[in-house]
């Protein structure tokens, strides 16, 4: 188990290294920060100075160096917009991202699981298939689509909920949350619906087809010879079988939550990390962008990361594959 964790770390630590210099080379050749830390009337010992501040007259390796070690210090530069750091621009958005996507992958497991195991168990039945076709609706209808028709549905014509921003925002001096307020719970509810729509729709989707493939294989077959019941087959034996694809669907689920909720926070103006980089693309704001790509790929290495260990926990047949 310790050499099989070990090696899943290092994997990662090497990808997270490749991204980073992705990142650093995003920074190093894109845009022209001395043209936006600078004035237009500054002079040429100004010019030179910001130079040697920022580096720009080191080797590209010596650069990279310093870019990592800034990293691992919590600096990540400055950003070319507001002239403010990007680490505090981070911290400033991100509660928000990270209870939205908290509140869809929550979504995603009371709705989906439970769907996608009554569609795998009674694949035939008349609310199975209402089931499936409303699921090939989430999965074709992109985003802003859901997101539109949910505010001209419950913002516009029923008036129930708010169609933009984060409601009332309790400050608990490490973290800002919505989650501790009523206008907080009612602003969330619909980009979390949105956000969620298409996870729903393909869990439902992946559990039906691997319960189906799961009830078809020999020891399903065999426990029904047993003569034990359908429920104890389908919601021990087949379900138990399903839960390494499960598991690993529902974590990149939630880094595609994190990764891709760009669209959804701006129909809802929502102030999180996906409308901070939509922004720093519209101004070119090269620093930002980078340190974005860096933190999406952080969450994607760590939740799969996750994931890996805990295939161990579930299966124990994966230490001896690979070994």
């Amino acid at each position: 188990m310790l050499n099989y964790a070990a090696s899943r770390i290092v994997q990662t630590i090497i990808v997270l290294l490749v991204i980073s210099f992705i990142a650093f080379l995003l920074v190093a050749n894109i845009g022209d920060p001395l043209a936006a830390l600078l004035s237009a009337d500054a002079t040429v010992n100004e010019r030179m100075e910001l130079i040697a501040r920022l580096g720009l007259d080191q080797p590209l390796g010596t650069r990279f160096l310093h870019f990592l070690g800034n990293l691992l210090q919590g600096d990540f530069g400055m950003s070319y917009r507001t002239q403010d750091p990007v680490a505090n621009l981070i911290a400033e958005r991100l509660p928000a991202t990270i209870e939205l996507a908290f509140v869809s992958l929550l979504i995603t497991i009371l709705v989906g699981v439970p769907a996608g195991i009554y569609c795998g168990v009674h694949p035939n039945s008349l609310f199975g298939r209402f089931i499936m076709l409303i699921s090939t609706a989430g999965i074709t209808l992109p985003n802003f689509v859901v997101g539109l028709l949910l505010i001209a549905v419950f913002s516009v014509q029923l008036g129930l909920l708010p169609s933009f921003g984060r409601g009332t925002v309790i400050d608990l001096g490490f973290w800002t949350t919505g989650l501790l307020s009523v206008s907080g719970w009612r602003a969330i509810i619909l980009p979390a619906a949105t956000l969620s729509t298409f996870q729903v729709a393909f869990i439902i989707r992946m559990l039906r087809t691997q319960l189906m493939e799961v009830g078809q294989s020999e020891h399903i077959r065999f426990a029904r010879a047993r003569g034990l019941s359908e429920a104890r087959i389908w919601y021990v034996y087949a379900i138990k079988n399903t839960l390494l694809p499960v598991i690993t669907m529902l974590g990149l689920q939630l880094g595609n939550i994190i990764a891709f909720s760009v669209v959804t926070e701006n129909v809802f103006a929502w102030p999180g990390l996906g409308s901070l980089f939509l922004q720093s693309i519209q101004a070119a704001d090269i620093p930002v962008i980078a340190i974005y790509l860096i933190f999406v790929g952080l969450v994607f290495m760590i939740i799969n990361l996750i994931v890996e260990l805990l295939y161990p926990l579930i299966d124990a047949r994966v230490l001896r594959r690979q070994s």
